[in-house]
């Protein structure tokens, strides 16, 4: 099967498996040998089975008529969550309604938008797991875990990360507490008590950044991609997140909570501070975890089985 990407990147052709900066949608293109293209302009030098539009959030529209002259199906990728849409300009979100159901049929990230994008389109939907491509990380470099320390959280201050619910829960740890840089990033964020902002780095240096903490917490309402539960299952860190991400879900199924129950929270990460045994517990299934559902053998057993491929 023959694929190609089409997003608001500015590159072209395949990607190489060891690139530095290998985030999700670099992870899904490479996996599946896709050739990438820019979404709004360029030739098209090549025929495809199927083209998957991942379409920007500041400048969505395109002609979907120039990647059909060389695409079997198109279909379209989820970018954020599925409401980031209605914060457009009205015209705008009609665009985007009309342009979903000129799809073939639509990717999406979790469990709760397959639902929600089916009722609003009545397409077929089908998830495309968040990935990781393990090749250029070297576990060398990796923190040990005995040697793990502090606590991170998932995201900044603004209302998309949730980082204040992260950063209220984050204090009953009684430890420095770390965030990664972000987009989002919001004035006064630098002079919040303990709160340490890490530098903006690549997929491969964040990887072996985030070995260093001991807790991780991401209280993020929004439902996209999942990564940081994700990352942080593979490393072993026990995450602490709310319901409706699958791979906060999935991977950390006894730290999932429902939305907006802090008091939760801090009990859980209390119980993680003080009871060796339950921090160990936790640590070892969300590695069995990552291994289970998000391993990259499974995503390409999954996606031949979608498509039937043999």
């Amino acid at each position: 099967m023959k694929i190609a990407f089409f997003t608001e990147g500015g590159y072209s052709g395949k990607i190489p498996r060891n690139h530095p900066n290998i985030r999700t949608e670099l992870a899904w293109m490479c996996t599946l040998e896709a050739n990438h293209y820019n979404i709004h302009n360029g030739v098209i030098d090549d025929n495809y089975d199927l083209g998957i539009c991942i379409i920007p959030k500041k400048n969505p529209q395109f002609d979907i008529d120039r990647i059909r002259k060389n695409c079997k199906q198109v279909a379209s990728m989820q970018e954020g969550p599925h409401w980031y849409f209605q914060d457009y300009p009205l015209d705008k979100q009609i665009w985007y309604y009309n342009i979903l159901q000129e799809m073939d049929f639509l990717f999406v990230h979790n469990e709760i938008d397959k639902k929600y994008y089916r009722g609003l389109t009545n397409k077929e939907c089908k998830i495309l797991p968040s990935l990781m491509i393990e090749d250029e990380i070297d576990s060398h470099t990796l923190t040990h875990k005995n040697d793990r320390k502090n606590i991170i959280i998932g995201g900044n201050f603004c209302s998309w990360y949730g980082g204040f619910d992260s950063y209220i829960v984050a204090q009953e740890a009684n430890c420095p507490i770390y965030i990664p840089s972000m987009g989002r990033k919001i004035e006064g964020e630098e002079q919040m008590p303990r709160i340490n902002h890490l530098p903006y780095m690549n997929w491969t240096q964040w990887i072996n950044t985030l070995s260093q903490f001991k807790y991780g917490i991401h209280l993020m309402r929004t439902h996209a991609a999942g990564t940081f539960a994700l990352n942080c299952a593979y490393l072993g860190i026990p995450c602490i997140g709310y319901e409706g991400l699958d791979t906060q879900e999935k991977c950390h199924p006894s730290l999932t909570i429902e939305l907006g129950n802090l008091a939760s929270a801090k009990e859980k990460l209390i119980l993680l501070k003080t009871d060796k045994d339950y921090y160990k517990e936790c640590s070892e299934s969300a590695k069995l975890n990552y291994k289970q559902y998000y391993y990259e053998d499974k995503f390409n057993t999954t996606w031949k089985k979608q498509f039937k491929i043999s």
